[in-house]
Order: structure tokens, then C-alpha cells, then sequence
């Protein structure tokens, strides 16, 4: 593949991210924030992101383990997920936190499992798809 191929190519899998709902401005405001100096900044950010996320993924995890679920905890849980997922925009992830919390507002034990379920699921999607974009702007 031709050097101009290749970063059509890059330009096409970013557009689709956002298009298909992954992505938000707060990523674009990522972007603007990369530089000479620091070329891998938006790597680097997601790559920290994904190790501060699963270690909350764990945590809410065993707290929907309990018998009787602490819906407090478990909404403060969410908060934090949700504001690292909106600080690289992951829009999807996102919108599924605001779900959750929603469930638990309403003490629907049921209702949070599912939709962590869901939650865990996106992340996992979206982890992929900015794994293998990353990976193709790395190998230019």
C-alpha cells in the first residue's frame, strides 16, 4: 500500500469511529493536545485510561457480586468510570454509565447487571478498534 493509501486509510478508520458513535469531541481535544514533542500523547492516554478502567471494571464487578447490592457505592463507582471514559471520549461507554447510574437511582439490581454487562462489552469494542488504529498510525 502507497504512503497516500495508507493514510487515507488511517483518515477513513478515525471517521468511522466517529460515526459509528465510539468517539466525541473530547477525543478531537485529545488530538489538539499531541505535538512534536510528545507524539504519542493520545496513545499514551488511552493506554492509561484502559489500566485505570480495569481495575474500576473489578471493583464494580464484585460489588454487583453481593447479595444485597450498595447502590451508592455502586453509582460512585460509576462516576468514576464515567468521567475517565468521558476524559479520552468514549462516547458509547458513556452513555451506557449514564444508564447504569440511571438503574441504580432506581434500585434495579437486575437492570445494572445487564446494562454493566453492556458497559464491558463496549469497552472492550472500543479498546479494540483504538488498538488497531494506533497500532496502524505507529507502523507510518
Amino acid at each position: 500500500m502507497d504512503s497516500k493509501s495508507f493514510q487515507l486509510r488511517i483518515v477513513q478508520i478515525r471517521k468511522s469511529l466517529f460515526e459509528q458513535g465510539y468517539l466525541d469531541k473530547q477525543f478531537v481535544q485529545l488530538e489538539e493536545l499531541q505535538d512534536a514533542e510528545n507524539p504519542n500523547f493520545v496513545d499514551e492516554i488511552v493506554t492509561s485510561y484502559y489500566s485505570d478502567s480495569a481495575r474500576l471494571i473489578q471493583k464494580i464487578e464484585h460489588a454487583l457480586t453481593k447479595h444485597h447490592l450498595d447502590f451508592d457505592m455502586l453509582d460512585n463507582l460509576m462516576h468514576q468510570f464515567k468521567g475517565s471514559s468521558s476524559s479520552i471520549g468514549a462516547r458509547k461507554v458513556v452513555h451506557e454509565c449514564s444508564h447504569f447510574r440511571d438503574l441504580c437511582a432506581a434500585g434495579n439490581a437486575d437492570g445494572c447487571i445487564k446494562s454493566f454487562q453492556m458497559i464491558k462489552q463496549e469497552h472492550v469494542m472500543l479498546r479494540n478498534k483504538l488498538e488497531a488504529y494506533f497500532q496502524l498510525i505507529n507502523t507510518t
